[in-house]
């Protein structure tokens, strides 16, 4: 991890590793700030004695968010999600529900044509790199209700979703 943050240009503080490794460990989980930050806090509240404030968390998170180890997305109601950037993924397909505000990930169910999102995905970022663009990563959002919400069903958790 500490080579990551350095190939990055990043400090290798404590809250550096605590936050990447969280994340790492949970690829497949976008946070909201405050999900991340409950998240940590029932983890290890403190980081070398000190606690990880909001401000600090926040600070941390835009700096890996701009040297792109972070995906962020912004949902429907203009809340930020973060989660770890896929190395191999270009284009993150993920459905977010009106309704309950679920953020769920589509690239199972997408299975067979994940690599055509991914091939598209390469293709525009190829083209707008051409013409000067830097530091992009692509977001692919699916908006609409959800099952549960369509049928009445009770708000039951979907795998590497939060609310």
């Amino acid at each position: 991890m500490d080579a990551l943050l350095s190939a990055h240009g990043l400090r290798r503080t404590s809250a550096a590793r605590r936050v990447l490794g969280w994340l790492l460990a949970h690829p497949d989980t976008s946070y909201t700030h405050a999900q991340l930050q409950a998240a940590l806090q029932g983890d290890a509240t403190q980081i070398d004695g000190v606690a990880l404030d909001r401000v600090t968390l926040y600070r941390l998170i835009d700096r890996l968010t701009q040297v792109g180890l972070l995906l962020c997305r912004v949902d429907s109601q203009r809340v930020r999600r973060y989660q770890i950037m896929p190395t191999r993924v270009r284009a993150m397909p993920h459905f977010e529900c009106q309704s309950c505000h679920r953020d769920s990930p589509l690239a199972q169910a997408l299975q067979t044509n994940v690599l055509d999102l991914e091939r598209a995905a390469q293709t525009a970022l190829e083209a707008l790199k051409a013409l000067g663009y830097q530091g992009m990563s692509m977001d692919f959002a699916v908006r609409g209700v959800c099952v549960d919400c369509a049928t009445g069903a009770p708000d039951t958790p979907v795998a590497g979703s939060h609310p």
